[in-house]
C-alpha cells in the first residue's frame, strides 16, 4: 500500500534551516507529482510547495517563496523540502502528499503522518 514517511522536523531558531524528507513506497513514485502542506495550531491547512513528476515544475506559497525549495530524487523515491531563513510563523506540522497525477494541478490522494517543525528562540 502507499506509504509516505516524513522526517527531518525539529526545533530550530529563527533564521535557521531544516531539510524535511519524505520517503515514498507502494506506488510508481516517478509518475506522480508530490506536495508539502502544513498546519499550524488553530489554522487551516496550507499548501506550501508542489513539484511535478519529473521535478522540473514547482510551485510555492507566497509565504515561503525565496526561502523554501522543494526537490525530489526519483531514484530514491524521496521528496525533500529545504527550509531556510525560518520564521516563527513557519511553526506547524508538515505533511507530505502524493498527487493523483503527474502535475501539481491534480488533487491529493495520500498523506503522510506529518513531522513537527518548531521555530523559536
Amino acid at each position: 500500500q502507499v506509504q509516505l514517511v516524513e522526517s527531518g522536523g525539529g526545533l530550530v531558531q529563527p533564521g535557521g534551516s531544516l531539510r524535511l524528507s519524505c520517503a515514498a513506497s507502494g506506488f510508481l513514485f516517478r509518475a506522480y507529482a508530490m506536495s508539502w502542506y502544513r498546519q499550524a495550531p488553530g489554522k487551516e491547512r496550507e499548501l506550501v510547495a508542489s513539484i511535478n513528476d519529473g521535478g522540473l515544475g514547482t510551485k510555492y506559497a507566497d509565504s515561503v517563496k525565496g526561502r523554501f525549495t522543494i526537490s525530489r530524487d526519483n531514484a530514491e523515491n524521496t521528496v525533500y523540502l529545504q527550509m531556510n531563513n525560518l520564521k516563527p510563523e513557519d511553526t506547524a506540522v508538515y505533511f507530505c502528499n502524493k498527487r493523483l497525477g503527474a502535475t501539481y494541478y491534480h488533487g491529493v490522494d495520500y498523506w503522510g503522518q506529518g513531522t513537527q517543525v518548531t521555530v523559536s528562540s
